[in-house]
């Protein structure tokens, strides 16, 4: 039964979410805290983690919850069924593409779609953002600043500020997280 609730709850977040993993994370946190599989702070660390781990982050967490719940046939379950949804639609558009785009009302609901997912990011960013710094996960949560996750998060966005201006370009994501994961190594431990 677990395997079909991993596949099926994955398969719905596949098939009605638009805009990539970071997009994806709302729903998936809203479904894996639905069933009980994670509480939000380990959400909030798997996220944190999966940034220096490759792949797509909706796909490593599907094989990360489902194998934490019902190990490799749950990574496997979960992971198909997050990935399935998009490649039976991609397998679909692909064999239409070049009829579809032709259509105004197609371009305009692509178009309009980029806002909406726009939108999901920062949505998501917020509320991960309010209950790490904050500690604030429900309404009826005790307001506590975390002076250590501020720090972080200002230590980064100076540095990353700085070296814009010195050298002209952004610094690169992984120079980036190399330097939180060291202060919060420094701060945390």
């Amino acid at each position: 039964m677990i395997l079909f609730n991993l596949f099926v709850t994955f398969f719905k977040i596949g098939a009605f979410s638009f805009g990539g993993g970071y997009a994806m994370i709302s729903l998936i946190s809203e479904a894996i805290l639905k069933h009980g599989w994670m509480t939000e702070s380990e959400i909030l660390s798997f996220i944190g983690v999966e940034t220096v781990v490759p792949g797509p982050i909706s796909v490593n967490m599907a094989t990360f919850v489902g194998y934490q719940q019902a190990g490799f046939f749950g990574g496997l379950c979960a992971t198909l069924g997050v990935i399935l949804p998009s490649f039976i639609i991609i397998l679909l558009i692909s064999m239409a593409l070049k009829n579809l785009l032709k259509y105004k009302p197609v371009e305009a609901f692509l178009t309009s779609i980029r806002p909406v997912v726009i939108g999901l990011i920062i949505a998501t960013a917020l509320t991960m953002g309010i209950s790490l710094l904050f500690n604030i996960e429900t309404i009826n949560s005790e307001f506590l600043i975390d002076f250590k996750s501020l720090y972080v998060l200002a230590s980064i966005i100076l540095v990353s500020i700085s070296y814009k201006l010195i050298n002209k370009k952004p610094i690169p994501n992984a120079l980036l997280i190399l330097i939180a994961g060291i202060l919060g190594l420094a701060l945390f431990l």
